[in-house]
């Protein structure tokens, strides 16, 4: 039934990014063509609904539709973002729109360069390590599992969206960027999050989020305050995001943590902007490896105390194991 329910839901996904290019495609930008998008915007929110029984399909379903491509779509309601590149044909615009890729861009900007075959071969090799260790999840002190989680959540990550490029990538005979950049060497939170962290992500709030909000504000204060005020609003989205689906996970009442967790990292970052950009910038600057180590371990414990207690306390990481083939007892319980 799970299956059946998967199946269901992306074909009313493409049927709906099949709508969008051709009606909406012929309607202005503006909030005659947001009006039109509409019911698809809500469509897409409610179909991981739909998907409960399995964690992985259901998290991959609300990372792909419920977050990037219902961003994707409010943007291009303004022709802004992805979507409204031109000329874009049906299977681009259906290719871009769904799934978690980014065309690369002309050579003169900054893009990430390509990835090897062995980068990836060694992160499949340190991801199937990961799994393989929850098999003595018993034996281990609960900051190594939690440890051992983000080492999950990154990797896997990281593959799958590699995963969906490649046949993109043979299909659409377009360059399309990595979506990470190697985010264990960050150097700052900045780094993190606007270089290597989810590039795609990034990309999708800069366009939907912090560039409309900062345009605003600069109409009433500095453009330095602008940006730290936008770049503040650009998480907080993040942080409601993460939380509608945390509940297609559990299905459980918010307790906010993982909001919390990105204001947390929207005021530090936004504070770093900001001192960087102040006369003490340069003085305050530290050595690379030590930044590094402060970067990464400022997101590490953060995660520990607000981003992954949710999903343990109601039992997603397990059933998510459990779904990959790791015969965890029910009461092997981390909290």
């Amino acid at each position: 039934m799970t299956m059946k329910n998967f199946c269901i839901s992306w074909i009313a996904i493409y049927a709906s990014i099949i709508y969008c290019y051709f009606i909406s495609k012929n309607i202005k930008p503006g909030n005659i063509r947001l009006i039109s998008l509409l019911p698809i915007i809500t469509l897409f929110t409610l179909i991981p609904l739909n998907l409960f029984s399995s964690p992985n399909l259901c998290g991959i379903t609300a990372f792909f539709i419920s977050c990037l491509a219902n961003f994707k779509l409010f943007a291009f309601a303004f022709d802004k973002g992805p979507l409204s590149s031109s000329p874009i044909s049906l299977i681009q615009f259906t290719s871009i729109a769904s799934l978690p890729i980014k065309i690369k861009q002309s050579q003169g900007s900054k893009t990430v360069s390509l990835k090897s075959p062995l980068n990836y071969t060694i992160k499949f090799l340190l991801f199937a390590i990961v799994l393989r260790l929850y098999a003595y999840r018993s034996h281990l002190h609960h900051n190594i599992i939690l440890t051992i989680y983000c080492l999950h959540v990154y990797l896997s990550l990281e593959i799958i969206l590699a995963l969906f490029a490649a046949p993109a990538r043979a299909l659409l005979k377009i360059e399309i960027e990595p979506q990470f950049d190697e985010p264990y060497l960050s150097t700052s939170l900045q780094d993190f999050w606007g270089r290597r962290w989810n590039l795609m992500v990034s990309g999708v709030l800069r366009s939907s989020v912090y560039e409309p909000v900062r345009l605003v504000l600069e109409r009433v204060m500095r453009k330095r305050w602008s940006s730290a005020f936008a770049m503040m609003a650009t998480f907080v989205v993040s942080g409601l995001v993460h939380e509608l689906m945390y509940y297609y996970l559990t299905r459980a009442k918010p307790t906010w943590e993982v909001s919390w967790f990105f204001v947390v990292h929207g005021m530090c970052t936004a504070v770093e902007v900001l001192v960087k950009k102040s006369k003490f910038g340069e003085k305050l600057k530290l050595n690379r490896v030590v930044s590094g180590v402060l970067t990464i371990g400022f997101v590490t414990v953060t995660s520990f105390w607000l981003f992954f207690p949710q999903l343990v306390r109601n039992g997603v990481d397990l059933r998510a194991i459990e779904e990959l083939g790791f015969a965890i007892s029910s009461n092997d319980r981390l909290y």
